[in-house]
Formats: C-alpha cells, sequence, structure tokens
C-alpha cells in the first residue's frame, strides 16, 4: 500500500453554488454561475487558478467552462466517475496542491438531467444487456433489493426508513438551495407509492439540476484570499474490493467483503488524524432512505443494526450529537450526478463558518465528514475542519 507522503496543507478558500431543482438555463451555465460566486467568494481572479476539474454526466465537458469565464490557458481537466464524480474531482484538485503542482485551484460540478429516472446502458459498465433486461440497471430495484436484505440482517424497521426522509425534508425546507422545500411527515412517505419494496416514492432522490464549485488554496497562499478557510483534512476516494455488492455488480461472491465506504471512511479519518466519535456535522449519501442507514455504519459512525436506536433518538437531528445530511440530502435536493458530491462539501464549509441559517447546527461545530457513493461501487469520503 502507498504511504501517505507529507506535503502541503490544502484550505478550501471560496465556495458557490446554483440552486438545485429544475431551471430555465443549461447546466454549463449554472456551473459558471456557481464557479463565479466561488471566485468570489474567495476574493481570487479567475486568472490566478493555476489548475481546474470539474464533470457533469449529462450537461456537457465541464472544460468548455473556459468559454464563459475566461480563456486563460488554465489546465482544466474533465473528471467523471458516477455519482462521485464531484468528489473525485474534488480529490484531484487536493493532490495537484498538496503535492505542490498548483497553488490555487477550482473544482466545479454541474448537470441537467432529463426527467424520469436514470438509464444508463449495461455496455459502460462492462455486463451484457441481460443484468438489463432483468430489471436490475433501474437503480430504484437494486437499492430497494439491497435495503430489504440489509434490515432483514440487522434488525431495521420500514418506520426508521421513514424517519430518515421526513429529516431529510424537513432540513430541506430551511435550505433556500434545495429543490424538494416542502416538509412531509412520517406517516406521508409510509403511506406514498410503493416503487421498490420497502421503498416508497418519497424514500428515493429524483435526478435533478444544479451546480457547486469551491476555489481550494495551499496554506502558503490561502491567508491572502480568505478570512474564514476551512482545512480539508482528507480527500479519499477506493472502488470496490472483492466481495462487495454494490450497484451494477452482475454477480455476488460467496465470499462476502466490504463496501468500498467502510474503507474509504476509515483511510479518510486515518489521513486526517480525527476519528469518527469526533465529527460534528457529517453529509451521506441517501440516494434512498437505506442508503444513508447502511452508510452510517459502513462510516464507522455506529455497528451495523444500531442504525434503529440512533436515529430514533433524534442523534442525527440539526440538535443531536451527530447532524446527518443538514441541507436536506440528496432526497430533498436531487442529485444533479457531477454536482451531487460538491453540494456536500458546500454544506460542511458554511456549517462550518456558521453561515447556515435556519438549518446552522449548534454548538459551533468545527469539525465535518463527507461520504458520496457512484456506480459501479465508488466512494469518496473528506474531513474537514475549521
Amino acid at each position: 500500500m502507498a504511504q501517505v507522503v507529507e506535503g502541503r496543507d490544502v484550505l478550501i478558500v471560496g465556495a458557490g453554488m446554483h440552486p438545485f431543482g429544475r431551471h430555465p438555463v443549461s447546466g454549463l451555465e449554472q456551473g459558471a454561475h456557481a464557479a463565479r460566486l466561488a471566485l468570489a467568494d474567495a476574493g481570487v481572479e479567475w486568472s490566478r487558478v493555476d489548475y481546474a476539474f470539474g464533470g457533469s454526466a449529462a450537461a456537457g465537458d465541464a472544460d468548455t467552462l473556459v468559454s464563459r469565464l475566461g480563456l486563460t490557458g488554465v489546465p482544466f481537466i474533465n473528471v467523471a466517475n458516477g455519482c462521485a464524480t464531484g468528489g473525485s474531482a474534488l480529490i484531484s484538485a487536493y493532490n495537484a496542491i498538496h503535492a505542490g503542482a498548483a497553488d490555487i485551484a477550482l473544482v466545479v460540478g454541474f448537470d441537467k438531467h432529463p426527467r424520469g429516472a436514470f438509464d444508463p446502458e449495461p455496455a459502460r459498465y462492462g455486463i451484457g444487456d441481460w443484468y438489463g433486461q432483468t430489471g436490475l440497471m433501474l437503480t430504484t430495484q437494486f437499492f430497494g433489493m439491497k435495503i430489504q436484505r440489509y434490515m432483514h440482517e440487522h434488525g431495521i424497521s420500514r418506520e426508521v426508513l421513514a424517519k430518515v426522509a421526513a429529516k431529510a425534508f424537513r432540513n430541506g425546507a430551511r435550505n433556500p438551495n434545495a429543490w424538494r422545500r416542502t416538509a412531509l411527515s412520517e406517516d406521508q412517505i409510509l403511506e406514498a407509492p410503493m416503487i421498490a419494496d420497502p421503498l416508497t416514492q418519497y424514500m428515493f432522490c429524483s435526478p435533478a439540476e444544479g451546480a457547486v464549485a469551491l476555489v481550494l488554496a495551499s496554506a502558503d497562499v490561502a491567508s491572502e484570499y480568505a478570512s474564514r478557510p476551512v482545512y480539508l483534512r482528507a480527500a479519499v476516494l477506493t472502488s470496490r474490493p472483492y466481495g462487495s455488492f454494490e450497484v451494477f455488480s452482475p454477480a455476488l461472491a460467496d465470499e462476502r467483503g466490504n463496501s468500498p465506504t467502510v474503507s474509504a471512511a476509515r483511510k479518510a479519518f486515518e489521513m486526517a488524524g480525527i476519528g469518527p466519535d469526533e465529527i460534528d456535522v457529517a453529509q451521506v449519501q441517501d440516494t434512498e432512505a437505506g442508503a444513508e442507514v447502511m452508510h452510517l455504519a459502513e462510516c464507522g459512525f455506529c455497528a451495523d443494526g444500531e442504525q434503529e436506536d440512533l436515529i430514533r433518538s433524534g442523534a442525527t437531528e440539526l440538535d443531536g450529537r451527530l447532524p446527518v445530511n443538514t441541507d436536506g440530502g440528496c432526497l430533498a435536493n436531487g442529485e444533479p450526478i457531477g454536482a451531487s458530491g460538491l453540494r456536500q462539501v458546500y454544506e460542511s464549509i458554511v456549517q462550518l463558518r456558521g453561515t447556515a441559517g435556519e438549518r446552522q447546527v449548534p454548538d459551533d461545530p468545527a469539525t465535518a465528514f463527507t461520504h458520496v457513493y457512484g456506480a459501479p461501487g465508488i466512494s469518496a469520503c473528506t474531513v474537514l475542519s475549521r
């Protein structure tokens, strides 16, 4: 295994976001809007950016943003990694600065998906058409099957899934950038049309639109540009190990393995020198309500099966011991693939700055954790602190 090499500290000095939802402008324009806000927040001129990384699944190549931001000759690298695209772009920028290849880098993710469910093709993931013919390329089917098995093995109730979703919509109602801003009761969620047992309509997120951009800087220059920088203590991405059961996996091995989230989270905490019990606010992937339940354990915040008591106790609420998905997560914001992971980091930044408004976590949070999961079994985690 590669050893961690000592390098420069990396800080996030600017953050900008285009609201999620449905909008009359192109995904590229949403990305440019977020980038301009992030540069202004940092006080950095576009011409000062040494490197840029970005991605979009359905709204064009991110590097074409130079036509909107300015033709400076900046090296701009397109990133594509499923729902982990934003996290992958962030890790690329982190590594460039950490290694000394750049002092300032821009990260941007955006998307504009058509209405309806995602419709990926099996061949893109190295599997035959038969997999699509079974219905499992429709991720609602896969996630329903996965959480059903997990609930059976670990004693998780459907009521807890409803609590996760209700929390998301309550938090989203307090977030001016969220798409779904109407709170729903647990009964409304449980009684909604069943999509993939045990997951009802309001337990799933939807493809969406939106954009997020971040400006990263080395510690050497960060003080020149931001009065409220946030340290990016760790940024880690892992793919699936043997035996894990992930979306678009055509088989399940006899020998069960951990999710890639387990190793990504563990490595991130080790890199940061901060443990799960020291995190003040967390964002974890909630493509559907069951994902949040499973990822809480995979990220190390509890053991498998402890989620029932953890969630019922209110620990994951805004005023709880471990506030989770404080902006409403994917359930309230939707999922524009290129921007989703960066949205989590944006939310962590405003929480650590104390500028999250009605959804601000109390007691002056100092540490944050993010986790994004993408097909076909990729997890990206970050640890941030003031």
